[in-house]
């Protein structure tokens, strides 16, 4: 039978490029699928395929954070210790473990050590009675919700608690099941096929004779796609016989996503998958300019049970041991992660200082494993066994130097990048702002994700966000701040508080603000001006937050004094803070935005539209981990999703206004 020879080197960019295509045309560069599973530990590893809300709050009940006793801190006021408080069990205070619901009368808890349990005449009770006491003696006051975990202090409902494309730890599942789910849906691991051929293997189980070769490539191949969060399949060897080839590759394809067929890719006269490719499908590369693993065979099998469905990823991989490893380094790892719904891998990369001269073929890029050490403060990389069938140099290596084509080789004492096997240090992506929150926050880490960056957010309210950019210590920051005299939002505030600094000033959402209540809005409330009232209690914005300067404006324009409102210090640092406090009933109605409400299921009073801009410092602007940002504010999914929340509008997106340090502002 005649056999095909390479077809020709190309070059590794060119392979993987044209490998891409290919997979793109029949739909298998994109995740390969959900499933759900059940949430319990052998959920740990696998790749959420959608993100996990909470499905109720976090504790869901106002728990006592300390052992002691359930008070009205009202009743408590007064207390010192020279004039201690006495009162009356079960009706003024009563015994609660850590953990238990607070009786509903009660918002605080007095630690048991700083009471003095007594019985019916005042003496002073010990061992168990001190939990079952008549009266008790307190020497302070309390203030309201002290040694209380309020309901959602943890997680609120319909928060955010993992994004999308997130590989699954212990913690993650706590947080999970704390917030009330049950199941998961994550990505469908691939199923690989590794197929081993050649007259001259043996099974691991067999000692080997000789000319017999132990065949292990499978093991470590099988191995690598676990570790990458494939499922591999391990098929029996297969010998120099095309029929057999032919018969054994159609089963994989069969059964997997993909298929590897290790060995029999080269040119020799037992070397007989390229012929097989061609007759079950297409090569599309047989030959790549890579030292180690020239013969490799790209391709795509027919499917050979269903001839409407999409063609199988083929992929032909060099015998060689080194070889075998690199190849499916550089194709497969890739191709499970797209699978799985990953981003990009983020290779880490060392400098280091090249110990020893070597050569390399000028026309091959070159991969050459090293070991590393650090030597008086220098990084030092000493190249370590090339030959591509030296199993021992990929235990060995600390990493690997990559020597593009037409580069003859490194010299001692060059400077070089090393790519690492092993962790020296971890470099994350993340997105750091600082400053005010929004529920669009949420949604853009979730679209982060496909850029390799994780957003990371403190909620320090908005003037708190100007003065971390004034001190170089977020990337971006959200900000809402009215000025009363112009009416404008956050162009005068950033002159005050931080004119040295020139920044960028991004239209990001307009969003509506207004009272959340109760649903039904049972007491009837229809304005600030119901603040006045006795009846009503109010949960307050934290101090510098943008809402809280947008209520105090109204409270002056209205003449309402913020000591005849109940609730007026008692603050929350998110939107969603104030709507669980409304909805768990620690207080009536609270100034937030609209879809705060709509996640808790609560009435909303529409009361005023605001603008929430990003202020980003001018000297990161065109620094690449806020390229996302900018790409997303003009994506029309990233739009869609934030539509679906209500009380949004996006016209002034993406704009960028320049305020540069010392000036007016230059638009």
């Amino acid at each position: 039978m005649t056999k095909s020879l390479f077809l020709h080197d190309i070059p590794l960019d060119r392979a993987v490029s044209e490998f891409q295509t290919a997979l793109e045309k029949i739909g298998r560069y994109t995740l390969l699928g959900i499933e759900q599973i059940p949430l319990d530990e052998d959920a740990v590893g696998r790749v959420l395929g959608e993100p996990i809300f909470a499905r109720h709050c976090s504790p869901h009940y106002h728990a006592s954070a300390m052992d002691g006793f359930a008070v009205r801190s009202v009743e408590t006021i007064g207390a010192n210790p020279s004039m201690p408080l006495i009162l009356r069990a079960i009706v003024q205070a009563e015994y609660v473990d850590t953990g238990d619901a607070l009786p509903a009368w009660s918002d605080a808890v007095i630690p048991i050590e700083n009471t003095e349990s007594l019985d019916i005449i005042g003496n002073v009770l010990l061992g168990e009675m001190i939990r079952k006491p008549s009266f008790i003696r307190i020497r302070a006051s309390v203030t309201p919700w002290s040694h209380v975990r309020p309901v959602g202090e943890d997680l609120i409902t319909g928060q955010l608690i993992l994004a999308a494309s997130q590989i699954l730890r212990p913690a993650d599942l706590g947080a999970g099941a704390a917030g009330g789910v049950k199941t998961l849906r994550v990505a469908k691991k691939p199923v690989i096929g590794i197929i081993p051929t050649g007259n001259e293997l043996v099974p691991l189980e067999r000692e080997p004779k000789t000319g017999e070769i132990t065949e292990f490539n499978s093991i470590v191949l099988a191995s690598q796609i676990k570790e990458w969060g494939g499922i591999p399949i391990r098929y029996k060897i297969v010998k120099d016989d095309l029929n057999a080839l032919c018969a054994q590759i159609k089963k994989a394809a069969a059964e997997c996503d993909l298929v590897l067929v290790n060995a029999g890719s080269s040119a020799g006269s037992d070397d007989y998958t390229s012929t097989a490719v061609q007759k079950l499908g297409q090569v599309l590369v047989h030959g790549i300019a890579v030292r180690p693993g020239h013969p490799v065979i790209l391709g795509a099998i027919h499917h050979p049970v269903d001839p409407d469905a999409a063609d199988i990823p083929f992929i032909g991989v060099p015998g060689y041991p080194v070889s075998a490893a690199m190849t499916t380094e550089i194709f497969v790892k890739p191709l499970v992660r797209i699978w799985l719904g990953l981003p990009p891998e983020n290779i880490e990369e060392v400098d280091a200082v090249f110990t020893r001269k070597i050569t390399s073929p000028g026309g091959d890029d070159d991969f050459v494993r090293v070991v590393l050490g650090e030597v008086n403060g220098k990084m030092l990389a000493a190249p370590i066994s090339r030959g591509a069938g030296v199993t021992t140099s990929l235990a060995k290596a600390d990493g690997f130097l990559i020597i593009p084509r037409m580069i003859q080789g490194v010299e001692n004492g060059e400077k070089v990048k090393i790519r690492l096997y092993r962790k020296h240090t971890e470099i994350k992506n993340n997105l750091l702002t600082i400053g005010s929150h929004d529920l669009t926050l949420d949604i853009l880490a979730q679209h982060l994700i496909p850029f390799g960056r994780r957003l990371v957010s403190a909620n320090a309210g908005s003037m708190g966000g100007l003065l971390a950019i004034k001190r170089k210590e977020t990337h971006f920051s959200g900000c809402h701040l009215l000025d009363p005299d112009t009416g404008t939002y956050n162009i005068v505030d950033l002159q005050k508080v931080i004119p040295e600094v020139s920044v960028c000033v991004m239209g990001w959402v307009n969003r509506e603000q207004g009272l959340i209540v109760a649903k039904g809005n049972p007491k009837h409330i229809k304005g600030l001006e119901d603040l006045r009232r006795e009846d009503l209690t109010y949960i307050n914005r934290q101090r510098g937050s943008g809402t809280r300067v947008l209520l105090d404006y109204h409270l002056q324009k209205i003449g309402l004094d913020i000591k005849s409102i109940m609730g007026y210090s008692e603050e929350e640092y998110t939107h969603l803070g104030v709507a669980v406090a409304v909805s768990s009933g620690r207080a009536n109605c609270g100034l937030a935005v609209a879809s705060a409400a709509a996640a808790l299921d609560l009435d909303f009073i529409p009361l005023y539209e605001e603008e929430y801009q990003l202020i980003i410092p001018e000297e990161l602007i065109h620094e690449p981990i806020l390229k996302p940002l900018f790409e997303l504010s003009f994506d029309p999914a990233f739009k869609a999703d934030i539509m679906k929340l209500p009380g949004y509008n996006l016209m002034h997106m993406g704009e960028i206004t320049t305020i540069s340090a010392g000036t007016r502002f230059v638009r």
